[in-house]
């Protein structure tokens, strides 16, 4: 009744209104989306990139994200300024002090190297001391990967054997102090300083909101986001008989730390003899065992690194009964006869790729792989 009654008039207004309400609309779509859209970081094929040498190996930290070149600078700033105060090798450094006064007073460190220690002497705890960051007197007798390196005499390597021990470190949360009680002990922090400083890197670039990204630590790598086609970054396990770069085979990872050690990345020959860097607490000497190299997977880069060194003192078998019995943590292992073993969480991830290895088979651990243990942070 009321059509019939309106003027072409009115007829045409509220068309013109009908339109002009739908055009608005379809433009309110068109803004929201735009906005949706300006607000995505761009992913960049070429990352921005910034390259150093420091703490005796090649530092690497790729950016993908669009526009954020600039972050590259307080993430080496980072670096610089943890490397410089947890080194054993440079005077007045924190850890130059506490070993200094060992047996003499305790010292106060920062935050950063007051929590690294912490974590240290927490992990040596949890690995009963085959992974111990009191070991300082036992690599400075060896000092692997330096021009002075040499093998100790028998003698030497048992006067040192006694001085190191987690028990004898005592730290003041309070206070935020460090003491060692005995004379002649020293801390080395090597077995775990790049993870933490890997992590403390991961932080700076999602504090300023970086999503896409590549922190490479010369062994310690940690893969943020997804990579430029959206999926998941391709890893590359080193190969433990050649030089970084070569490969055995490679895993598909997401915000995932990558540590990996081998036998032959420092090592001194004597006499066609190879003593590896990886030197065992408990007896003085390198570990001697069936493994070549061990990669783990983990959350944080700093699990790997101790995990790396712990797994070392174990063997193949036991030492992939102790990773899993960790949540979130998984484990490659090369023996020294050129066999890959994997954990299970990796048995349809890894993909070898290199003809003179092939993937063992660890049948004599059956079901009992689930051992539970506390060790990670």
């Amino acid at each position: 009744m009321l059509r019939a009654t309106l003027s072409p008039f009115l007829k045409g207004l509220i068309a013109m209104i009908i339109k002009k309400s739908i055009f608005l609309f379809i433009l309110f779509i068109l803004l929201i989306s735009g906005c949706g859209q300006s607000n995505q970081t761009k992913v960049l094929s070429t990352p921005y990139k910034e390259t150093d040498f420091l703490m005796g190996t090649v530092v690497t930290v790729r950016i993908y994200d669009n526009g954020k070149e600039a972050v590259l600078e307080p993430a080496f700033k980072r670096i610089n300024s943890l490397a410089s105060r947890i080194t054993v090798n440079e005077k007045g450094s924190e850890i130059d002090q506490i070993n200094q006064n060992a047996g003499i007073q305790s010292v106060k460190v920062s935050k950063d190297i007051y929590k690294l220690i912490a974590a240290g002497k927490d992990y040596s705890e949890k690995a009963n001391g085959s992974f111990d960051i009191s070991i300082g007197p036992l690599t400075s007798l060896w000092h692997i990967g330096f021009p002075d390196a040499r093998k100790p005499d028998d003698t030497e390597i048992k006067a040192a054997l006694p001085l190191i021990s987690y028990k004898h470190i005592e730290i003041n949360k309070k206070n935020q102090t460090v003491l060692l009680t005995k004379k002649g002990m020293q801390l080395d922090l090597g077995a775990i300083a790049k993870g933490f400083i890997t992590d403390e890197v991961a932080k700076v670039l999602k504090q300023h909101d970086v999503k896409t990204a590549i922190i490479d630590l010369g062994g310690n790598i940690y893969v943020m986001g997804k990579n430029p086609s959206g999926k998941d970054w391709t890893v590359g396990i080193q190969d433990p008989f050649s030089p970084r770069g070569e490969i055995v085979g490679k895993i598909s990872e997401s915000n995932k730390s990558i540590v990996t050690s081998g036998i032959y990345e420092r090592y001194l020959e004597i006499d066609g003899n190879k003593y590896h860097h990886l030197l065992n607490p408990k007896d003085g000497y390198p570990f001697n065992n069936e493994i070549a190299g061990v990669s783990i997977i983990s959350d944080q880069s700093i699990d790997g690194d101790a995990l790396s060194t712990v797994v070392f003192s174990k063997g193949i078998k036991d030492g992939m009964k102790f990773i899993e019995g960790i949540k979130g943590v998984e484990a490659i292992f090369i023996s020294t006869d050129k066999k890959i073993y994997t954990t299970k969480g990796l048995i349809n991830n890894f993909e070898l790729t290199n003809d003179a290895f092939k993937m063992g088979e660890l049948r004599y651990l059956g079901g009992g792989l689930n051992v539970k243990n506390d060790f990670g942070s």
